[in-house]
């Protein structure tokens, strides 16, 4: 490999100061295996920290010209965190890995040396994760499943966004403006050579995750909107069944009563029918419309134009 190459670590974080010290002190022990060939920098990106976090990275900067930082005016979420560490990055590829160690530091060697065989995405899977709640499994599992089905993005089951990036990958990911998104599925759709690394995640170094259950079904409702019609052409075809259904219902109701004169002895009260079918159609459209809103939402945040990230401050970076 060419000595000029350079390998950018994009790291977002939010609350992560019990983390940062031994992250920081690893990635330099394993860098430094690896920067005989490649130049590193180190780009965290602070997605408007509470706790320290922000002056522990910005006392790494000061000391350390490879660390970079972008501290975010507030919590914009982890998605635009690492939208912005691929927007700024300078490297030939980046890796992108969570600040709360559960993504093992020490594949990193085998990322980069599946990037000089000619993958253009590496993608690590988790095959196992330490001290994972059933419920958490459980969902993981049921959104899989899900967004294989509906969406018209392969997405690789337990696929996880510690990954590396080749600068034309990274090249095209910058295309993007879309604000509701979600980075694995958008990698995903770009296509590009990919090549996997399994693993299992440790356990969290210390501190609670920020994504909560509420922020995962967010997330989830999110990649089932931005990467997949179907819910949308659901209404369309539960509206078509009704349609049939109750028009089928209604003949049938009609004839046996006004034109056979009850042939069959089913006596079918009109009214309670009436308001059977009211409540069941008035449930169904208020399904629909909950459906359609999330699509109004997203179209009306795309087109209201506001930037993805606002940054307060960013370090070390030359321009």
């Amino acid at each position: 490999m060419d000595s000029q190459k350079q390998i950018s670590i994009v790291i977002p974080l939010y609350n992560e100061a019990g983390n940062l010290e031994k992250l920081y002190s690893d990635l330099k022990d394993v860098l430094a295996k690896i920067s005989c060939s490649c130049n590193y920098e180190i780009i965290f990106v602070d997605d408007g920290s509470t706790d320290g976090s922000t002056e522990m990275v910005l006392r790494f900067a000061a000391n350390d010209r490879a660390v970079k930082v972008i501290e975010f005016s507030r919590n914009f979420g982890k998605e635009l965190a690492i939208t912005a560490g691929v927007n700024n990055c300078e490297g030939d590829a980046c890796i992108i890995m969570d600040a709360d160690l559960q993504h093992p530091i020490g594949l990193i060697p085998e990322f980069v040396k599946k990037w000089e065989a000619g993958a253009e995405v590496v993608v690590g899977v988790r095959e196992k994760n330490k001290n994972e709640g059933l419920t958490k499994k459980i969902g993981s599992i049921l959104f899989y499943k899900i967004i294989g089905m509906i969406s018209e993005t392969e997405m690789v089951p337990r696929s996880t966004d510690y990954r590396l990036l080749d600068r034309k990958v990274i090249k095209e990911f910058n295309r993007f403006t879309e604000k509701n998104r979600i980075t694995r599925g958008l990698i995903a759709w770009l296509g590009f050579k990919k090549d996997y690394i399994y693993f299992a995640a440790n356990a969290r170094y210390s501190g609670r995750a920020s994504y909560g259950f509420f922020k995962l079904i967010k997330l989830a409702l999110s990649a089932f909107v931005t990467h997949s019609l179907f819910p949308l052409k659901l209404a369309g075809y539960v509206g078509v069944f009704i349609t049939i259904f109750s028009a089928i219902t209604g003949i049938f109701i009609f004839t046996d009563k006004y034109i056979l004169n009850n042939l069959w002895n089913l006596n079918f009260t009109g009214t309670a029918l009436l308001a059977v079918l009211i409540i069941f159609f008035v449930g169904i459209i208020l399904c629909c419309l909950g459906l359609i809103a999330l699509y109004i939402a997203n179209i009306h945040e795309e087109v209201s134009h506001r930037p993805l990230y606002i940054v307060r401050r960013r370090e070390n970076f030359d321009n």
